[in-house]
């Protein structure tokens, strides 16, 4: 039911769009620009800036000659990219769209070509910006290919929550970029809806550029029938060739050019007044709701009545739609909706902090008692893990999807959240790890998204002096610093097991030496911030397992800054007030 609305508001959103007054404002002003240099200029290879003022918004016209364009994205070489890794000497050089998921992509060699001819007039159009009129970017043909580079070029500074949002306008144009380039903008629909492309079922020229690229944004294909939206890429790619009714006799690249303003006021008359095409006959209702709103778009935009080629079988393209409609409501139900989740995840981690307090009042760490695992509260602890690890998973992954410049807010918010989570259950992943005899936790065994979440915590935190009064003052309920704790725990456990066992070598006991060695020095740098839980001090914890063997394996003669420091009782209590100096 839900994908049967989405694909309705498929023709909602065409309608809608089509009969406000920015289509028409988009349009004409290519339209005034190509009247008023066809007076003036011959046909060029150029692409031609102007601004318009209008009262409700301010429009950015890139007027290509229809003739140029069309022998320029047709002609030998027309379909050539050049790589991001290439543009990064340009200003703008599109790094900022890049992911960790999404590192390069490619674009068209002739549409960045005509962007890069107008790099002197980029800080005379970005001031045209403004915070309350809107703006409207537009063009044809390969001039609608540089209004899209102009609106990227655009996200990487602007501020929605202070600047409306640029909105651009194609009419025409070629697609302009790979795989890389699609995912790049469509994985940020704040980003993906800010591009309207409009494609006649008579122009060839946004047909072209079909192999090895794909299409972003939001496409308006239309008829003298009727339009529709379509947004999944593979859908647009389909029906871009599926739903061209152009022949050689009407290719006069002027006509083509010409007849968008007259499909633009034919479609705007046809949603005014209310000429929708009966389209009922088409439609087999036994099939279902979501098939008979997929006929309904082809209809609208002229596909179901064309004489379709030998190739083009028009229930394939009907299956291939409905099977990627249904994959994305799949996704679309599996998507982590973070403000959604919110309080569910607050239960759950609120569920831990009872679980640890009442594992330190039975005198063993939640480390340790979820490692043995011995009554009820430990198998629910399990279960809930699990519930929080599938959060905070998905939301990593969609976090690793965004662009650089994306989200910070976003960041900011989830920080303290995914810290604390992080910290209370990557201690339990460890444990299940170490229970299973295996070793290297930290190398071998840790999640990408702990990994993830550790680093996004370094980039935004600030360098700490030392231990502050609050540190000090929250102890008791504090969290350990660093979620690989146990890890290191486990480690040294294993480097005593591996001294103390007369199978072992010599070299084996010397290494396993020197990495105790280092886990004092862990240790000690930790407790000197205040940055352990004093938990891990309770009798029955892991860690003063630890210290009692290696107690016993290093003598009453050895010394270190830590030994000294655990052999008196009294500083664990001091510890755990926050009344201890460490030097």
């Amino acid at each position: 039911m839900i994908r049967t609305q989405l694909l309705h508001s498929g023709l909602e959103l065409a309608n809608f769009a089509v009969s406000l007054d920015v289509l028409h404002d988009a349009w004409t002003a290519i339209w005034d620009l190509y009247t008023e240099i066809s007076q003036n200029e011959r046909p060029s290879s150029a692409v031609i800036p102007k601004v318009c003022e209008l009262p409700n918004c301010t429009i950015i016209v890139f007027f290509t000659w229809p003739a140029n364009s069309k022998d320029r994205v047709q002609g030998n070489g027309g379909g050539d990219f050049v790589l991001s890794s290439e543009l990064k000497g340009s200003s703008p050089n599109f790094d900022f769209i890049c992911t960790k998921c999404n590192p390069s992509f490619c674009i068209n060699e002739h549409a960045f070509e005509l962007f890069e001819s107008i790099f002197p007039l980029l800080p005379f159009l970005k001031s045209k910006i403004g915070s309350f009129k809107p703006l409207i970017i537009t063009g044809n043909s390969l001039g609608g290919s540089v209004a899209s580079l102009f609106t990227i070029s655009l996200l990487e500074t602007l501020k929605f929550s202070s600047t409306k949002r640029p909105f651009c306008i194609t009419f025409g144009s070629p697609l302009i970029g790979d795989e890389g380039l699609q995912k790049a903008i469509s994985s940020y629909q704040a980003w993906n809806s800010c591009f309207l492309h409009v494609v006649s079922d008579q122009d060839p020229v946004p047909r072209v550029l079909i192999n090895g690229y794909k299409p972003f944004g939001t496409f308006l294909l239309c008829s003298e029938l009727g339009c529709s939206c379509f947004e999944n890429p593979q859908t647009i790619l389909e029906l871009l060739m599926a739903a061209y009714s152009g022949s050689p006799e009407n290719q006069d690249p002027n006509k083509v050019f010409e007849s968008y303003g007259t499909l633009v006021e034919h479609l705007n008359r046809k949603v005014l007044c209310k000429d929708a095409t009966d389209h009922e006959s088409l439609i087999d209702w036994t099939k279902g709701p979501l098939r008979a709103g997929i006929i309904t778009q082809l209809a609208a935009i002229g596909l179901m009545q064309l004489q379709q080629p030998p190739n083009v079988d028009i229930n394939i393209i009907i299956t291939k739609i409905e099977s990627v409609a249904k994959s994305e409501a799949i996704l679309n139900s599996c998507f982590v909706n973070p403000i959604r989740g919110l309080n569910e995840i607050k239960v759950y981690m609120a569920y831990f902090e009872w679980y640890k307090k009442n594992c330190k009042e039975k005198g063993v760490g939640y480390y340790d008692a979820y490692k043995d695992s011995n009554n009820i509260s430990d198998i629910e602890a399990e279960s809930i893990k699990r519930s929080l690890t599938t959060y905070w998973n998905e939301l990593v992954d969609q976090e690793e999807k965004r662009p650089r410049t994306v989200g910070a807010s976003h960041r900011t918010n989830s920080l303290f959240g995914g810290t604390n989570y992080r910290r209370m259950i990557e201690p339990l992943d460890i444990a299940n790890y170490y229970n299973a005899g295996k070793q290297d936790y930290i190398n071998k065994g840790r999640s990408k998204h702990y990994i993830n979440l550790e680093q996004l915590l370094k980039e935004m935190e600030k360098p700490s002096s030392g231990p502050n009064e609050i540190k000090r003052q929250n102890m008791v309920s504090s969290l350990t610093k660093d979620s690989c704790f146990w890890a290191h725990v486990e480690e040294a456990l294993i480097s005593c097991k591996v001294l103390s066992s007369k199978g072992s070598s010599v070299e084996e006991k010397n290494s396993a030496k020197e990495e105790l060695f280092e886990f004092e020095k862990y240790v000690l740098d930790l407790m000197k911030n205040y940055a352990v839980s004093p938990e891990i001090f309770l009798p029955r914890s892991s860690f003063m397992k630890w210290w009692g063997k290696y107690r016993d394996i290093m003598g009453t003669s050895y010394s270190s800054s830590l030994t000294n420091w655990l052999k008196n009782d009294n500083n664990y209590k001091a510890y755990a007030k926050g009344c201890l100096d460490i030097p």
